[in-house]
C-alpha cells in the first residue's frame, strides 16, 4: 500500500462523505488496510473529524509503526476496552460502525461500555468506499492480472486428454505463486465436461477427454489486490452446439463491455448481456450476475446484476462474465476485467476472443 499521506487523507475524506457520521469505528481489516496501510490481522480504526487512531494488540505495534503514517497508534489488551477508552476521551456521542463487521455480542459489549454514545450502523452507501480506484490501485490490479495470465499461458500445453482437473488446478496455482502472487484470489476452478455446467465447480479427479470444454476461473493477488478471469477452452474440435453457444456467450460479453461507461447503471449492463442471451433462447441457462467490482476483495461493490440501480463511475474496476450452463453436458463462461472510464472502458485482461481449440 502507498505511504503518501495525501492518499490516506483523500480516502479519509471520502470515508466521511459516505459514512455521514462524525465519529466512526472501522473493524473490517480490509477497510483498515485501505484507510491506513496497516496489513495486520487484528485491529480497530477509530476516526474523528480531524483525527485517526489505530488500536492494535502487542503483536502488531512495530508493524503498525512501519506501515502507517500520520495517525495515532495505541496498544490494547482488550479491544472493547480500548475502543471505549478512546471514544470517551474524544467525547464521541454518535459512533457509526460497519454492521457486517460487528457481531451481535461485540455490539452489546460496545454499547454497554459506551453509555454516553449512540451506536449507528452505517448505510449501504458505505459499501462503495473502495469502489473507485486510484492510479496506484489500478497498477496493482494490472500486475495481478499479468502474473495470473502468464501462469495460464504456461499451463496451456498441459491441457490435454488424460490430465485431471486437480492436476491442472495445482499446476496453475503453483505457476501463479512462483510468478509473484502473494496468494490466490480464490480457490481455482478447473471444470471439464459436465463439471463445467457447475458455475462454482470444485476441481476433482475427472480426467480431460477429447471434445471437452475446460472452464478455468482463476486469479492472483499482488500487494493485496486481486485479479479475476475465466477462460473456456475446447479440447479437440467442438460440436456445432458448443461452437454456437460459445459465440453467443461471447456476443453477450462483448455487448456488455461495449456499453460500459460512467453514468450507466449496473442493472442496465446486466440487462444488455441477459437480454441478448434470452433473445437467443439461452436466458434460462445464465444463472448468475454479469459482474462485480474487484480490488482488495475479490467481490466488492458495485454488483452488476438484475435490478441494481447503482451507477458506474470512472475509476471503478469490474468484471464482465456472462455464462451458460447445461446440466449434465458442459458450461461456458467468459470473464474479463475492465476499468470504467468517462466515455467507455479499458479491458485490463487480454480480451476473451474466439473459441480456442487445444
Amino acid at each position: 500500500m502507498p505511504h503518501d499521506p495525501a492518499v490516506y487523507k483523500a480516502r479519509a475524506e471520502r470515508l466521511h462523505k459516505l459514512a455521514e457520521a462524525e465519529h466512526l469505528l472501522i473493524l473490517n481489516e480490509i477497510n483498515i488496510r485501505y484507510l491506513t496501510g496497516f496489513t495486520g490481522g487484528d485491529g480497530a480504526l477509530l476516526v474523528g473529524p480531524d483525527w485517526m487512531a489505530l488500536l492494535v494488540d502487542g503483536r502488531y505495534i512495530t508493524q503498525a509503526g512501519i506501515e502507517t503514517t500520520n495517525l495515532e497508534i495505541r496498544e490494547f489488551k482488550n479491544r472493547t476496552d480500548g475502543i471505549s477508552s478512546v471514544f470517551q476521551e474524544k467525547g464521541a456521542r454518535l459512533v457509526g460502525f460497519e454492521p457486517s463487521a460487528v457481531s451481535y455480542g461485540e455490539y452489546i459489549r460496545l454499547r454497554d461500555s459506551l453509555p454516553q454514545a449512540s451506536l449507528q450502523p452505517l448505510s449501504s452507501r458505505f459499501e462503495f468506499l473502495r469502489a473507485v480506484k486510484d492510479d496506484q490501485e489500478v497498477g496493482e490490479i494490472r500486475e495481478a492480472i499479468r502474473v495470473a495470465e502468464k501462469a495460464l499461458t504456461d499451463l496451456m500445453s498441459l491441457i490435454k486428454p488424460g490430465v485431471t482437473e486437480t492436476e491442472l488446478a495445482i499446476e496453475l496455482e503453483y505457476r501463479m505463486r512462483r510468478g509473484g502472487a502473494g496468494k490466490l484470489s480464490f480457490d481455482t476452478i478447473v471444470a471439464t465436461g459436465p463439471d463445467a455446467a457447475l458455475p462454482h465447480a470444485t476441481p476433482g479427479r475427472r480426467r480431460v477427454a477429447a471434445g471437452d470444454f475446460v472452464m478455468i476461473d482463476y486469479g492472483a493477488v499482488v500487494n493485496g489486490y486481486h485479479s479475476d478471469e475465466t477462460r473456456t477452452f475446447c479440447v479437440g474440435s467442438p460440436s456445432e452446439k458448443q461452437r454456437e453457444a460459445y459465440q453467443l456467450v461471447l456476443g453477450a460479453h462483448d455487448r456488455a463491455i461495449g456499453a460500459i461507461r460512467a453514468g450507466v447503471s449496473c442493472g442496465e449492463i446486466d440487462g444488455i448481456a441477459r437480454s441478448f442471451l434470452e433473445e437467443k433462447g439461452m436466458g434460462r441457462y445464465f444463472s448468475h450476475g454479469t459482474g462485480h467490482g474487484v480490488g482488495l476483495e475479490i467481490h466488492e461493490s458495485p454488483r452488476l446484476s438484475a435490478g441494481k440501480s447503482d451507477i458506474l463511475e470512472a475509476g471503478m474496476v469490474v468484471t464482465i462474465e456472462p455464462g451458460v450452463y447445461f446440466p449434465g453436458e458442459w458450461g461456458i463462461r467468459i470473464e474479463d476485467m475492465v476499468l470504467v472510464g468517462k466515455d467507455g472502458c479499458e479491458v485490463l485482461t487480454v480480451p476473451g476472443a474466439g473459441l480456442v481449440e487445444l
